[in-house]
């Protein structure tokens, strides 16, 4: 068998390994791009399309590519097209993860521990103005009994400490979490701060308000997702770690 005809052979098992290395680097492309500044949110989505189409091809394609070479007992094409495989399966099992997740919570990204009078923003404002965000209103007939029913342990905290203390200590586990403070109004009992995610670097909101009671202190945490209808649950859950930073 000629040289010629071996690399012909193989020609197909070299695209599969290349098309779950290009599905990974356009995830990563696009993720970064959109971080760093380089080009705005729906291209770097642009590329994560691209990528999960890539991710499937190579996974469909390299199954029957290797069931091939199972037949025909081609031995050097099969860590190439089992690479391509193993690649693209990595990024369709986190698009499915993300799936499930995106389908076991309410479409909302505005989320407060209190529904009734949430606390509001001051400095943001014109920042997310200025980016075209989404709008900061709460319409509580519309999101608190999503909110609730999806999320019924995100609730105002009752503490026993002093205003000052609180407030305090809500600047240290922002500071802990990795949350950057952009606003602090002792004398009112607030702080707002944004918090950038890791993949994409999207950036969300959050105002603590700390105000008193007669035993003490009550605090109240809203974040709201800059862009995106729907936040994955992540506002919810930046909340949660907030409120358990404070009762520790």
């Amino acid at each position: 068998m000629s040289e010629a005809t071996i690399d012909e052979r193989r020609w197909w098992a070299k695209a599969i390994l290349v098309g779950g290395v290009v599905a990974i680097c356009c995830l990563l492309i696009g993720s970064l791009g959109v971080r760093i500044g380089l080009w705005p949110y729906g291209t770097g989505f642009m590329f994560l399309t691209g990528g999960a189409v890539l991710a499937v091809i190579s996974v469909f394609l390299g199954i029957i590519a290797y069931v091939v070479c199972l037949s025909k007992g081609l031995r050097a094409e099969r860590s190439g097209i089992l690479i391509g495989i193993f690649l693209g399966a990595i990024i369709l099992g986190q698009l499915g993860v993300q799936y499930s997740t995106m389908t076991s919570v309410p479409v909302i990204h505005n989320i407060s521990t209190d529904t009734l009078d949430p606390p509001t923003f001051d400095k943001l404002v014109a920042v997310r103005e200025a980016e075209g965000a989404n709008p900061l209103a709460y319409d509580a007939e519309v999101l608190a009994e999503q909110q609730q029913e999806a999320y019924p342990d995100v609730m105002t905290l009752a503490s026993t400490q002093s205003t000052d203390q609180l407030f305090a200590q809500t600047l240290s586990v922002l500071q802990d979490l990795g949350i950057e403070v952009v606003n602090e109004d002792a004398a009112a009992g607030v702080i707002e701060a944004t918090d950038t995610t890791f993949w994409f670097g999207f950036k969300d909101d959050v105002v603590v308000r700390i105000r008193d009671t007669a035993n003490g202190s009550i605090v109240d945490v809203r974040s709201v997702s800059r862009v995106g209808r729907s936040d994955l649950g992540a506002n919810a859950k930046r909340i949660r770690a907030i409120l358990r930073g404070l009762e520790g």
